[in-house]
């Protein structure tokens, strides 16, 4: 695992698949949004500024990351809303997020859905990984 925290794509089969770190869990969460919006190639506009505060729950560290990025892709096809701006707290198998963001300008890329495929949170010494996969 690399420090801190980020991203990067992964070669996959048929589908994407991202590489995800973080010290916390938390953050692993941010940069997992910040990737799949990276995926998608998206461009918001820069007004008018939007903020949504979403709260959810999952069975596990799984279920709860992938209603995460899902609630995302719902607010992105049903609004036309992207988001720049995280402040996520997760606590056990519980998300409470604040989202800031606006209306999305361009996408390139269109993402289906969040899979369950592979999917592992793991904790190490130095904080947590995932690999997500996405249908597209």
């Amino acid at each position: 695992m690399q420090k801190g925290s980020g991203f990067k794509e992964i070669d996959h089969t048929a589908d994407w698949a991202l590489s995800v770190w973080a010290p916390s869990l938390s953050e692993l969460f941010v940069q997992a949004a910040k990737g799949m919006y990276w995926l998608m190639e998206i461009t918001l506009r820069e007004n008018p500024r939007v903020e949504r505060e979403v709260v959810l729950e999952g069975a596990d560290h799984e279920s709860l990351l992938v209603n995460f990025l899902s609630e995302l892709l719902y607010f992105g096809y049903s609004e036309e809303l992207g988001f720049d701006h995280f402040e996520v707290t997760v606590e056990d198998t519980r998300l409470a997020a604040r989202l800031q963001g606006a209306p999305v300008q361009e996408q390139k890329k269109e993402i289906k859905a969040v899979t369950f495929h592979n999917l592992q949170v793991r904790q190490k010494p130095e904080g947590y990984d995932v690999t997500i996969v996405f249908d597209v």
